[in-house]
């Protein structure tokens, strides 16, 4: 039996929301238990004036990582969980067997009906995003396939991609959030940091938003 409704697997503070807040509002509105893994604390960011050293970035991006856990209520809900790891940020592919076995423990623990994480191109690219998808897929390929919990990854239309990658996997499901628009716009604002990202999300993937894309990968 499931202990969670959904495992979010993410290499840095923000991942979890930008993308997958709103659906992550919706399960715990229907008191489903919800989990977060976090590898890293973002310490390689941009500072954007806000502080001055990469171990002053790191707790800065810890508080505003809590601040928007609270923010989507994940924090207090009852059987909801948030794991905080402390791989270096840009440096999780040198740790993969290290975090593939952080993975296994996390879904061995928590048992999620659902595992969410990066796609085989880490959606942009980032050495980190593809890393964590390795391991999760890893995990979950070792599992024989009547035990498997649903993958699903980050998507994005192909019209927002000039050109996609050739690892490129389109949306095979897409979930209105709109209903939840006031609270993930609060909690994606909790990461002062990532301010520049957030604008670029609003700027290139506005109907992101409010229509979550991801695409569910199909058991062989």
């Amino acid at each position: 039996m499931a202990h969670l409704k959904l495992l979010v697997v993410v290499p840095h503070p923000d991942d979890e929301t930008f993308g997958s807040g709103g659906t992550l509002l919706s399960f715990l509105a229907r008191d489903e238990a919800c989990g977060v893994v976090t590898l890293t604390l973002g310490e390689a960011g941009k500072t954007l004036g806000l502080c001055g050293t990469r171990q002053e970035l790191a707790e800065l991006r810890r508080a505003e990582l809590g601040a928007c856990l609270h923010a989507l209520g994940l924090l207090t809900h009852p059987g909801s969980v948030h794991e905080q790891h402390h791989y270096p940020d840009g440096e999780v592919t040198a740790h993969l067997p290290e975090v593939t076995d952080v993975v296994r423990g996390a879904l061995g623990r928590h048992q999620p009906e659902i595992v969410l994480t990066f796609p085989p191109d880490g959606l942009n690219g980032h050495a980190d995003h593809v890393a964590t998808h390795q391991a999760v897929k890893t995990v979950w390929d070792e599992r024989p396939a009547g035990t498997r919990p649903t993958l699903w990854y980050y998507a994005l239309n192909r019209e927002w991609l000039d050109p996609p990658s050739p690892l490129y996997l389109p949306p095979n499901r897409v979930h209105d959030v709109s209903a939840f628009l006031t609270q993930k716009l609060r909690a994606m604002g909790c990461h002062r940091s990532q301010g520049l990202t957030l604008a670029n999300t609003l700027r290139r993937f506005p109907e992101r938003v409010t229509h979550e894309p991801f695409h569910e990968v199909t058991s062989p």
